[in-house]
């Protein structure tokens, strides 16, 4: 294959995806988890018409291009193109992204909002820009400019979901669906994962799982003025905490329970070290620190173990808490927390959800009364070894697209979908990846999309796909 001609190619068809791409900003499609009425708005149809249409644009000879539907479900955008004749005889490629989005919110900076799409320095700010809207279009684009520069490439199939950030609920279905059609898959690519900088390749190599659960404790029928009832009765805040303390140690973070825990391989603590080296003083760029606010720790390894490995916990929600303004005089009768922990990839998160229930709830402090509901569990994933014929791609990918050597690093985030391929292809190849940059604000104001690196993540990915068709 040309690299010049690739390169030319990319640049080239990117540009022309770009204003499909501002258009798809302009989509409230909402995840499911936050419109329950996704149905009858119609903006998640409206996404995937949206790609359906822009796709039925483009050079993609022999390409089929259907919009799954089963009942109940959010809908899936499936494009299957043919292997290169070169390459007819190589596995299947399954690339992946997703059009749901989440909520707007409020605290956008000047002239910037969820819905408008806008470019400013080179990035495209807008929800979905980045997170992960922009996946479908780097992922045709890459094929299309593999068979502009002469390149070849396996049958390449493309999944756009519409559910993943409510964690993908509808994808085991559409996979059990879909099982005969996509055959066996050789290679996985992901678009939906980040970057350590903007310099080089990054390539994601483990993801943690997650559990959460609302937890509530209540004492009193109804509440009471705490004139006549603070002190004989336990506060539900104090009974809370105290259960919070079997689940967490508040003076370090550290998870008490062992289920929470994993031992962290070797290989990846090596990676973490080589990333630690490459960005040094990440965390303190990537986070918004308030001035004065110190890390969890100075070892910079430890800091990114600690999002990639170690189990955390964060309380994500709360009920029975008047606001401050209305808060009168009352010892409440119940609390309510909604509790997120993020799971070590390796960890079975439903043996972690039935050990966090039960240190919940056993033997409850004062016979205070103590419920678990709304529980929620995803496992994490860790990547399997990788082949030759993948490092070498990604040499030459990173080579000669960014001219520095890749790096692999965990996140701490989830994507479900790739545990739930990996179980169903285990002998299949991941390249995880994406343009989620240090300074990208996804799910929070300002999203934006560093649109040439971008482009150059769309041209590595060229190249792996007419690797991957010459390892066949």
């Amino acid at each position: 294959m040309d690299r010049t001609a690739l390169h030319e190619a990319v640049s080239t068809r990117w540009n022309e995806a770009v204003p499909s791409l501002e258009e798809f900003v302009r989509i409230p499609a909402l995840s499911p988890a936050f419109d329950q009425d996704w149905e009858l708005s119609g903006h998640l149809n409206s996404a995937i018409n949206h790609l359906h249409d822009w796709i039925r644009t483009r050079d993609l000879p022999g390409a089929t291009i259907a919009v799954e539907k089963l009942p109940g479900l959010t809908p899936l955008l499936v494009v299957d193109v043919p292997a290169t004749s070169a390459a007819a005889s190589g596995g299947t490629t399954l690339l992946y992204g997703h059009l749901d989005k989440q909520p707007a919110l409020d605290g956008w900076s000047e002239g910037l909002g969820a819905w408008e799409p806008v470019q400013r320095d080179g990035r495209l700010f807008g929800r979905g820009a980045v997170d992960d809207g922009y996946a479908g279009y780097a992922a045709i684009t890459a094929i299309e400019s593999v068979r502009a520069a002469g390149g070849i490439h396996g049958r390449c199939v493309l999944l756009l979901e519409t559910s993943e950030e409510s964690g993908s609920p509808d994808l085991p279905a559409y996979l059990d669906h879909l099982a005969a059609r996509l055959g066996s898959v050789a290679l996985v690519v992901c678009l939906d994962s980040g970057s350590g900088d903007y310099e080089r390749l990054w390539l994601t190599t483990s993801l943690r799982g997650l559990a959460s659960v609302s937890v509530t404790v209540s004492l009193l029928r109804s509440g009471v003025h705490s004139g006549m009832a603070g002190g004989p009765v336990a506060s539900s805040f104090r009974v809370i905490r105290q259960l919070l303390d079997r689940l967490e140690d508040s003076a370090t973070g550290s998870i008490l329970l062992q289920e929470l825990t994993a031992e962290i391989p070797a290989d990846r603590i090596e990676e973490t070290r080589a990333t630690a080296a490459t960005v040094p003083g990440a965390w303190q760029v990537l986070l918004p620190l308030l001035e004065g606010v110190q890390l969890d720790s100075d070892d910079e390894v430890e800091l990114h173990l600690r999002n990639t490995w170690r189990p955390a916990l964060e309380v994500i929600g709360a009920a029975g808490l008047p606001s401050p303004g209305d808060a009168g005089n009352v010892l409440r009768p119940s609390t309510t927390l909604r509790l997120s922990f993020r799971l070590p990839p390796t960890v079975n998160a439903d043996v972690a959800l039935d050990a966090i229930t039960r240190a919940l709830t056993t033997d409850p402090p004062l016979g205070a009364h103590v419920d678990v509901t709304d529980a929620e569990a995803a496992n994490g994933w860790n990547a399997p070894a990788t082949a030759e014929w993948l490092k070498d791609a990604l040499d030459s990918a990173s080579d000669g697209v960014f001219g520095q050597p890749w790096r692999a690093l965990g996140v701490g985030g989830s994507i479900p979908f790739m545990g739930l391929l990996h179980e169903a292809h285990p002998d299949a190849q991941f390249v995880i990846t994406g343009a989620l940059g240090p300074d990208s604000n996804a799910h929070v104001p300002d999203e934006s999309l560093n649109l040439e690196y971008a482009g150059k993540v769309t041209e590595a990915i060229a190249v792996i796909l007419d690797k991957a068709g010459r390892a066949s």
